[in-house]
């Protein structure tokens, strides 16, 4: 099995989301032994996000300058490692309502025509079907799912829905601006979830456990 760990924060050390896919990697690594991680830190290494250049597998055309085949060999390399992976763990903190933009430009170089999704006479079809997303989601407020504020976990759903990964399970740590009480039982909240989407499931598969 290979799990595919990805972090998007830019504050570090001090990042709970980053602390949330730390604690569900190694939970995961517990409960499914011999499971290949690698990590993916796009704090550090970010994609470019689109352009003129870096459009070539959306547009069909072919790579006819040097920076075009760079970014085109960027856009392979990520989504080449993307469906590798048997599960993913995101961390996924809310700015300013969404996820980061480091995180939506890996997410753009990842929903490629042909690799990730296709259209068909009846719509759309994903094709990296068969895959586990886990999302370590960290937010300074709370956030009822469909308000109107709330564009980081349902956008996360939707995009990966949409490459047909529909095994999507939220680490939700939530509140964390709210004062110490509130953030001591966010932190507690999100051990539990983690321990119930990393567990082991016996005679049925793993279903999604969306929090």
């Amino acid at each position: 099995m290979k799990l595919l760990h990805v972090d998007s924060s830019a504050l570090g050390g001090n990042s709970v989301s980053r602390q949330l896919t730390e604690r569900t990697v190694a939970q995961w690594r517990a409960t499914h032994p011999g499971t290949v991680v690698e990590y993916l830190d796009l704090a550090v290494d970010a994609p470019n996000h689109l352009n003129i250049d870096s459009l070539g597998f959306k547009l069909g055309v072919s790579a006819d300058t040097d920076t075009a085949r760079r970014e085109n060999a960027v856009s392979e390399k990520l989504v080449t490692q993307f469906l590798a992976a048997d599960v993913i763990v995101v961390g996924a903190p809310m700015y300013n309502f969404t996820i980061p933009t480091q995180l939506k430009a890996w997410i753009d170089r990842l929903a490629q025509p042909g690799r990730t999704f296709t259209y068909t006479d009846k719509g759309p079809q994903g094709l990296a079907v068969g895959k586990t997303l886990i999302v370590a989601s960290s937010r300074g407020g709370k956030y009822d799912v469909g308000s109107a504020m709330e564009h980081q976990e349902s956008y996360l759903k939707a995009v990966f829905g949409f490459m047909g990964v529909t095994d999507v399970r939220f680490v939700r740590a939530e509140g964390l601006a709210m004062g110490e009480a509130a953030k001591v039982q966010a932190l507690a909240d999100a051990t539990l979830q983690i321990q119930a989407h990393t567990a082991v499931v016996s005679n049925q598969p793993e279903a999604a456990l969306a929090a």
